[in-house]
């Protein structure tokens, strides 16, 4: 755990074993919110989560917490706002507060093509089960006051998607509520454990090896951000995925609780909102080059801030605060990899790109339920690894909404 860590929540640390039902590898928002929902749901608790900083240490502490359903393919849509629901209710669910709070989220439009992309989103959305809606430039004004609708006189706004149930939460309190709602049920949670390869009885995969011994399980799970192409090739796998960096930063205070809303815009490639303490939060796209490189630069706090400002001229005042980066897996179309492997023993949930933080709650859910049954659910049979061998690929690009 990180130095932060509130006082109310209480994680016993267990000594390794070396036979468990189940292995997590990674213990971000996907391998927490797993063993959560196997505990929970499934009474499934002879778990390991094996992570080798600290839990959350990885893109689940390095990403800007939106948490939407405004996709845009059907099959997406439904999953995320799942997500979203489970979302609204974990709070409650696990007594513990995550920060939650509904800002509503707009994509905003600078063309006429781009006018016609976002009202097919809204309509589209609709259809599916998200609450999204097409809006013109004076009802954005109403609810963002402090937009220029003339985008510098370069981009003007012509309209919007907006998507009211659009949220934030703090990642490291989603983290922390899930490790302990899944630990206090006996679900084993290893920090700095790093697994070095997997076991193998010939084609099957019975548990892995790590730097502090062997640990066997019929089913090994990877729920790793930015090194799953490493962990499937010890399995003998080899992932579709491209890992590219992902940087973000916040500024000094604004006035606090005054931008209450998310906005991003798909032609300036950046997206912005306020976080609890009053700080802007903005980021953009992922780097175009693919690397494992956490370390942050100028170029982009340059280029970023330009495109910032020509919508929201307030931010010339403030200061770059800090500045980080996160590693992005991606597919080759945009959807996450989620499910069984032809590795028999072996399961991945991956691909997540720049939306893992939001699928936290329907991915572990799903992947929980995949586990304690063995029947993939209906929500996440789409985005089986098997479809790109089956040409049934899933192409939801424009859904990432900064690249």
């Amino acid at each position: 755990m990180n130095e932060f860590m509130e006082r109310k929540v209480k994680l016993k640390w267990y000594e390794p074993k070396s036979t468990y039902d189940v292995i997590i590898i990674g213990g971000g928002g996907h391998g927490l919110s797993t063993a959560y929902y196997l505990a929970t749901r499934h009474n499934i608790t002879n778990v390991a989560v094996l992570e080798r900083k600290y839990i959350g240490g990885g893109n689940s502490g390095r990403n800007t917490t939106v948490i939407r359903a405004n996709y845009g393919i059907p099959e997406a849509v439904r999953f995320y706002q799942r997500s979203l629901d489970l979302y609204n209710t974990l709070e409650q669910e696990t007594d513990r507060y995550m920060m939650y709070a509904t800002k509503g989220l707009f994509w905003m439009s600078h063309t006429e093509a781009g006018l016609r992309r976002e009202y097919a989103r809204a309509e589209m959305n609709k259809a599916f089960g998200a609450n999204t809606e097409y809006v013109t430039p004076k009802q954005i004004k109403e609810i963002v006051p402090q937009i220029d609708l003339s985008g510098g006189g370069a981009y003007p706004v012509l309209g919007a998607s907006y998507h009211p149930q659009g949220a934030t939460a703090r990642h490291d309190r989603v983290n922390w509520a899930l490790a302990e709602g899944a630990n206090q049920r006996g679900v084993h949670i290893h920090q700095r454990i790093e697994v070095l390869d997997m076991l193998k009885q010939g084609e099957r995969v019975v548990g892995v090896k790590t730097d502090q011994g062997d640990m066997y399980a019929p089913i090994v799970m990877s729920a790793t951000g930015g090194h799953v192409t490493a962990i499937g090739k010890m399995a003998g796998l080899r992932l579709p995925i491209r890992t590219h960096p992902l940087q973000a930063y916040v500024t000094n205070h604004y006035e606090v609780d005054t931008f209450k809303s998310i906005v991003a815009s798909t032609d300036l490639t950046f997206y912005i909102s306020q976080t609890a303490r009053g700080e802007m939060l903005i980021g953009a796209e992922i780097d175009p080059q693919p690397s494992f490189n956490y370390r942050a630069d100028h170029r982009l706090l340059q280029t970023c801030s330009l495109r910032a400002m020509t919508l929201f001229p307030f931010l010339r005042k403030l200061r770059i605060l800090r500045q980080w980066t996160g590693l992005c897996d991606m597919s080759p179309d945009y959807s996450p990899i989620m499910g069984k492997t032809d590795v028999d023993g072996f399961y991945i949930t991956t691909g997540w790109g720049t939306w893992g933080f939001k699928a936290i709650p329907a991915g572990g859910e799903t992947m929980a339920q995949l586990i304690a049954t063995g029947e993939t659910p209906e929500l996440i049979a789409p985005f089986a690894l098997s479809r790109f061998r089956e040409d049934r690929t899933k192409a939801d690009r424009g859904s990432a909404g900064t690249h």
